[in-house]
C-alpha cells in the first residue's frame, strides 16, 4: 500500500470551494450580533467585519507565497519543517493530529444533527447517533475517492451560499438606512473591557479555515500557480459576502434587535420571508456545517498521512499507506474519523479546541512571520507569486496574529497554557519516534 500514490485530482474550482467552505460556516449566521454590541454601532461593526478580513487577507497572501515556494502537502505542518525545523513542525502537526482536527470534525457533525433538530426533534443521543452517521457517510465518500469529497465541498458551498444570497439580495432592497441615528445605535450598552478591538476579534474567527485549502497541495495539478489564486479570492469573496450580508441585517433589523438577537440570521430571514424564512435560513445553515465537515476531514487526514510519511507517529505505516486502487489516504481518513467519534461522544470537542486557540494562533503567526525567512533562505522561485507590498502586509498579518493569541492569554489564561501543556505532551511521542528511526536506520 505505501507504494501507491494519491492522485492529483483536486481542481482550482474544488479548491476554492473547500477555502470558501471552510471559512462560511455557521458563524456568519450568529456572530453579527456579538460583534454589534462590541462595536457600539452599525457602522463600527461594519468597519470591524472589513478589518477583520483585511487582517485575514494580509495572512493570507503571506501564507500563500510559503504555499507557491512549498507546493507539498500537509500545509502549514509543512511549511514549518521547512522553516523552523522538524521539532516545531511535529508540535503543530501533534496538536492538528490528535486533538485540533477531529475535535472541529466532531463540532460540525453535532452543529450538522442540531440543525437538524429543528426538522426532526431528537434527544442528545440521537443527534450524536446522526452526528455519527453524517461523519460516516462523509469518510465512506473521500475513502471512495477525493473527487467524491471535492463535488461533495463544490456542492455543499453553493447551497450554503444561496440562503446568504437571499437575505442579502432581499435586505438591501429593505427601506431605511442602516445608519440612521435611530437604527445604528444597540440598546444595550457597550460592556466594559469590549469595544473595536473586541469586535475585530470576534470577526477573526469567522473568517478562520481557509489555511485548509494548503494540506492538500500534493493533490493539485499546479499547487504553487492554484493555491495562491484560490486562497486571496476566497477570502476576498468572504469579506465582500459577509460584508454585505451585515449590511443586509443593518437594513432588516433594527441594531438593537440585532445585539439582543442570538441568531440574528434567522430573526432577518423570518423579517424577510415569515415564518418559512426560518426554515430555510435553518436548512442553509445545515448545508453549511455539512460541508464544513466534509471539508476539516478531507484536510485533517492529510497531517497525518505525511507525518506517517516521516515515521513520525506510532503507527506510521499505517497512517502513511495509500490505498493501491482507490489512491486515498484511507487510514489517515479512518484514524481522524475514529477520534472525532470519541470526541462527539464524550461532548469535549468544544472544550479541546478552546484549549487550543492560543496554541494554534502561534504556530499560525510563525507561518506568516515564515515569510521572511523564507526569502532570507532564498527559498522564493523566480517567477512564482509574490506576496504583495512586502513587508508590509505580513507586518498586518502578524499583528493580527499576536493580537488573537495575547488577548486569548489575557482573557483564558488557564485555557491557554493547558493548551501548552497538551502540545508540550508530544515532545517525548517526538523524541521515542527519533529513536526509533535512528535504531531502525542503524
Amino acid at each position: 500500500m505505501q507504494n501507491a500514490t494519491m492522485k492529483k485530482s483536486i481542481t482550482t474550482v474544488e479548491t476554492m470551494a473547500i477555502v470558501v467552505g471552510m471559512i462560511i460556516g455557521s458563524g456568519i449566521f450568529l456572530k453579527p450580533g456579538v460583534v454589534l454590541k462590541d462595536a457600539g454601532s452599525t457602522g463600527m461593526s461594519l468597519l470591524a467585519w472589513i478589518a477583520g478580513g483585511l487582517i485575514t487577507l494580509a495572512s493570507a497572501l503571506s501564507i500563500a507565497e510559503l504555499a507557491a515556494a512549498i507546493p507539498k502537502s500537509g500545509g502549514l505542518y509543512t511549511y514549518m519543517a521547512e522553516l523552523y525545523g522538524d521539532t516545531a513542525s511535529f508540535l503543530l502537526g501533534w496538536v492538528q493530529t490528535v486533538i485540533s482536527y477531529p475535535a472541529s470534525v466532531a463540532a460540525q457533525a453535532i452543529a450538522f444533527a442540531t440543525y437538524s433538530a429543528y426538522f426532526l426533534p431528537m434527544n442528545g443521543l440521537q443527534q450524536k447517533l446522526l452526528g455519527v452517521a453524517a461523519l460516516a457517510f462523509i469518510l465512506a465518500m473521500n475513502v471512495l475517492s477525493t473527487k467524491c469529497g471535492g463535488v461533495i465541498q463544490t456542492l455543499a458551498t453553493v447551497g450554503k451560499l444561496v440562503p446568504i444570497a437571499a437575505i442579502i439580495a432581499f435586505g438591501l432592497l429593505a427601506g431605511g438606512s442602516p445608519f440612521s441615528a435611530a437604527a445604528a445605535q444597540p440598546s444595550a450598552a457597550v460592556s466594559p473591557g469590549t469595544g473595536f478591538g473586541a469586535a475585530i476579534l470576534g470577526t477573526l474567527w469567522a473568517y478562520d479555515g481557509w489555511i485548509g485549502a494548503t494540506n492538500m497541495a500534493g493533490e493539485m495539478k499546479n499547487p504553487a500557480k492554484v493555491l495562491p489564486k484560490v486562497i486571496c479570492g476566497g477570502v476576498v469573496f468572504v469579506i465582500a459576502v459577509y460584508a454585505a450580508f451585515n449590511l443586509a441585517l443593518f437594513k432588516t433589523l433594527p441594531a438593537s434587535a440585532v445585539a439582543a438577537s442570538a441568531t440574528p440570521g434567522a430573526d432577518a430571514a423570518k423579517a424577510l420571508f415569515g415564518n418559512a424564512g426560518g426554515a430555510f435560513l435553518t436548512a442553509g445553515i445545515m448545508i453549511s456545517t455539512f460541508g464544513a465537515l466534509n471539508g476539516y476531514l478531507m484536510t485533517a487526514a492529510r497531517v497525518p498521512q505525511v507525518m506517517g510519511e516521516k515515521g513520525q507517529l506510532p503507527f506510521s505505516r499505517v497512517l502513511a499507506a495509500v490505498h493501491p486502487r482507490l489512491r486515498t489516504p484511507a487510514n489517515a481518513l479512518i484514524f481522524q474519523s475514529a477520534l472525532a467519534v470519541i470526541y462527539i461522544f464524550s461532548g469535549t470537542f468544544n472544550t479541546l479546541t478552546d484549549m487550543l486557540v492560543f496554541v494554534l494562533w502561534i504556530f499560525f503567526t510563525m507561518g506568516v512571520f515564515g515569510v521572511f525567512l523564507l526569502r532570507r533562505k532564498g527559498r522564493g522561485k523566480t517567477g512564482t507569486y509574490r506576496v504583495p507590498l512586502y513587508p508590509f502586509t505580513p507586518i498586518v498579518g502578524i499583528a493580527g496574529g499576536v493580537y488573537i493569541f495575547v488577548s486569548t492569554l489575557a482573557n483564558d489564561p488557564v485555557r491557554s497554557l493547558i493548551g501548552i501543556g497538551i502540545t508540550l505532551i508530544g515532545l517525548p511521542v517526538y523524541y521515542a519516534m527519533g529513536r526509533r528511526r535512528n535504531s531502525v536506520g542503524r
